[in-house]
């Protein structure tokens, strides 16, 4: 692939996974899209949980299978290392769009909040989870968790570097703060169906799960010292402390700071 295809590429994964998330909004929230995730023909309870489940388990198989670092190796064998990312991004928005299209309605009501007040809060909130991803993802480099950093770079010749250990706005304060903002998103309705509370649960046991004993191991792997110091200072999910950086230490004789291997703090992305 050459590096003006494989810009197209990213572009148009891009294009696929900002099409996929705006309809996401829709499709949780319950209004603007064709198909929500209460519409539609309810059928058995027993069968629409079952495919509901089964969606949810591809998407979580897919989402955490192709983000290990042993898929990447075995993938970048036979795709350009620059398209990686775009590929990952691609088939997580096909999944999407996959349980977009196959949800099974369960409308049977757990709550419904009927104050009018009380509903505008309720979808503020809602509307502050996604904005809350949005930001988070932006502090982290956006184009470069979404791929397009990397065919940028490709095309013009350069070699990928990586963005390093960062730590800006929100991740002072959570260390995962585009999850935070999903699960603000997820459970913030107004009415409650069991096909809500399905999507909501499994997708909160799913990103508890994945993030303390998939991404934060790879983390630790990858920055070492510098994420095990700041595991201790910042929690995972709730804004609980804050992150201080580190002083730099004092150079003995003899020593430079390159010897001291310093560097600067922040937040990877794996």
């Amino acid at each position: 692939m050459g590096k003006k295809m494989s810009m197209v590429y990213g572009i148009a994964a891009y294009a696929v996974f900002l099409g996929t998330a705006l309809y996401a909004i829709g499709f949780i929230g319950g209004f603007g899209v064709p198909k929500d995730i209460d519409s539609g023909q309810p059928g058995g309870f027993g069968i629409s949980l079952a495919v509901n489940v089964a969606l949810l388990g591809l998407f979580a198989v897919q989402h955490t299978g192709m983000a290990r670092q042993a898929f990447k190796s075995w993938l970048t064998r036979h795709v350009p290392s620059a398209i990686e990312r775009n590929t990952y991004v691609l088939m997580s928005s096909v999944m999407l769009i996959l349980m977009y299209l196959l949800w099974q309605p369960m409308p049977q009501v757990v709550w419904n909040v009927e104050n009018t007040v009380a509903r505008g809060v309720i979808m503020a909130l809602f509307a502050g989870g996604w904005l809350i991803f949005l930001a988070a993802s932006f502090m982290i480099h956006h184009f470069d968790l979404f791929g397009l950093r990397q065919v940028w770079m490709n095309m013009k010749g350069e070699r990928y570097r990586d963005l390093g250990f960062r730590v800006k706005g929100l991740y002072q304060y959570v260390r995962h703060p585009i999850q935070v903002g999903f699960l603000i998103a997820f459970w913030a309705t107004p009415t409650m169906t069991v096909g809500h509370l399905v999507f909501s649960m499994a997708t909160t046991a799913y990103i508890v799960i994945a993030v303390l004993l998939f991404e934060e191991h790879d983390l630790v792997k990858h920055f070492g010292s510098r994420y095990r110091q700041y595991q201790q200072q910042v929690h995972a999910f709730m804004p609980i402390g804050r992150y201080r950086k580190p002083r730099l230490p004092e150079i003995q004789d003899g020593e430079t700071a390159t010897d001291l291997h310093v560097a600067q703090p922040g937040q990877g992305s794996t």
